[in-house]
């Protein structure tokens, strides 16, 4: 542009693309850093929590502070449609997504969690189909690559060990892509709205799992389980799951569910750094295979996209 006046109301008010240019970058590099470290957080907060009370209390938590913030500022409630696709998409991303994830921690490692839940995009692209999205050729051998490193990943000690835990943590990855896939073309909430509403109802629906099946809050948690707790809530929970909201709106869902690429190579490297955790050869192999196939699906994606 070369027009002053133009140029100086372009700099005093940046586009939504402008920002989405800065925004998108900045929410990836969270989902890529926190949502990695999440799994070593729940596993330290199970130390004191069982796994549905401790989604429940964290998802809560977090619900309550950023939708009390967010009347502050004036933000509108969700309409009764918005409050029910948000209890929907909640429940599957947060409720199952998440909640499995703390349950299947009490059996394998939470670096094993993290490759386990890098299949995510490969669900993501055969529930596409549901929405006239087929996978291509090029897709397919993804898919199929992808699902070779699940079963690799199955032999290895880390879930080979532990059935239920492996069971629970495909579900989890399965929710998690329903979740995403069925949400991008429902009315949600606006916003962090959005955020606060799944939360509220997925912990409503944790809780009550939480409580019909005989989980107890601990008399005496560790510093180190309750301060877990408090990070998962605010940083795992507002910080990650906003930015995750926001990069699924504004950017291709290749782009949005790429954290899949890092988040397991991340939550190997804390589990083993800070918590000792042992990753045998089917595990690694297990890994590279999914994040091949992940790979595959998404270059193919984009060229299709071109």
């Amino acid at each position: 542009m070369t027009d002053t006046a133009t140029t100086s109301a372009a700099t005093a008010a940046p586009t939504p693309v402008a920002d989405a240019r800065v925004l998108v970058p900045l929410a990836l590099l969270a989902l890529y850093v926190i949502w990695g470290s999440t799994y070593l957080g729940i596993r330290f907060a199970l130390e004191s929590y069982p796994p549905f009370l401790l989604a429940g209390i964290r998802f809560l938590g977090a619900g309550i502070a950023l939708i009390a913030f967010l009347r502050l500022r004036g933000a509108a409630l969700p309409t009764r449609r918005q409050w029910r696709n948000a209890a929907c998409t909640g429940v599957l991303l947060l409720g199952f997504g998440n909640g499995l994830v703390c349950f299947a921690e009490q059996h394998v490692s939470s670096g094993i969690a993290a490759v386990a839940v890098a299949s995510m995009p490969l669900f993501a692209a055969l529930f596409s189909g549901m929405y006239g999205e087929w996978p291509n050729r090029r897709e397919t051998v993804g898919l199929v690559i992808g699902f070779v490193g699940v079963v690799v990943l199955n032999l290895g000690s880390g879930l080979s060990g532990s059935r239920i835990g492996a069971f629970a943590l495909l579900v989890a990855a399965m929710s998690w892509a329903f979740g995403s896939a069925w949400s991008r073309r429902q009315d949600m909430p606006s916003g962090p709205m959005n955020t606060a509403a799944q939360m509220l109802c997925a912990s409503v629906a944790l809780l009550l799992v939480g409580l019909v099946t005989g989980e107890q809050l601990p008399a005496h948690p560790t510093v180190r389980a309750t301060a877990a707790v408090v990070y998962l809530a605010v940083f795992g929970s507002i910080v990650a799951f906003s930015a995750y909201l926001y990069v699924l709106k504004h950017a291709r869902p290749a782009l949005a569910t790429s954290y899949a690429y890092v988040n397991p190579p991340v939550a190997v490297l804390f589990g083993v750094m800070l918590a000792g955790e042992h990753v045998g050869p089917y595990d690694l192999a297990g890994m590279a295979i999914i994040l091949l196939g992940v790979g595959a699906i998404t270059l193919a994606r984009q060229r299709r996209a071109r």
